[in-house]
């Protein structure tokens, strides 16, 4: 399988790993405050396509990802989703869902031989967009993500911000994950 297909998402291809070397620094509901939790992290990038799509032609990776604290075997953070290439316009696309209930789709005009790049939803968006539940739309408002991608031979890294309208402390929270992961496998 060619990876060209799949323009700058190609060297995402296959199934990557940290130590603990993450970094989520977030609101902590038992805290009540902002604080720092270092995480290990496994995701696989599985390729598919073509897609057609009336006149757009869309390559992609079915991915799955899971952040976990040190001395617990539960993640605290999952999510599915896929990262899409359309080569003819150029775009790059990451959708997503978290079990939150919160879905989002980022994207961005993305040249294909990239190694690093920037997504962004916005919410009201109608086409890079954030969607959330009733109950985190009341409670902590999601306006903005942000993800910036920088891909090495057998490394991946990400820096991402999400903006967050947080109703109990009547703030903006900068939520941010940074990670850098390196490829265990080209299998995912």
């Amino acid at each position: 399988m060619a990876n060209e297909e799949w323009g700058p998402l190609g060297g995402l291809i296959g199934t990557w790993e940290s130590g603990y070397d993450g970094l989520d620094v977030s609101f902590h509901n038992d805290e009540g405050k902002i604080a720092e939790t270092p995480y290990r992290e496994k995701t696989t990038f599985k390729p598919f396509g073509p897609v057609d799509n009336g006149g757009q032609c869309l390559y992609g990776l079915d991915y799955r990802t899971a952040a976990y604290r040190e001395g617990e075997d539960n993640p605290f953070h999952t999510e599915v989703g896929y990262w899409l290439w359309d080569a003819s316009a150029k775009q790059a696309m990451r959708c997503f869902i978290i079990p939150r209930a919160q879905a989002l789709i980022a994207g961005a005009t993305v040249e294909p031989e990239a190694t690093s790049f920037r997504l962004e939803a916005l919410l009201g968006s109608n086409t890079y967009g954030i969607l959330s539940n009733r109950y985190l739309d009341e409670v902590a408002h999601t306006t903005r993500f942000e993800v910036t991608v920088t891909l090495g031979a057998d490394t991946f890294s990400y820096d991402e911000t999400t903006v967050i309208e947080h109703k109990k402390t009547s703030s903006i929270i900068m939520h941010t994950d940074r990670n850098t992961l390196k490829r265990v496998s080209w299998e995912a």
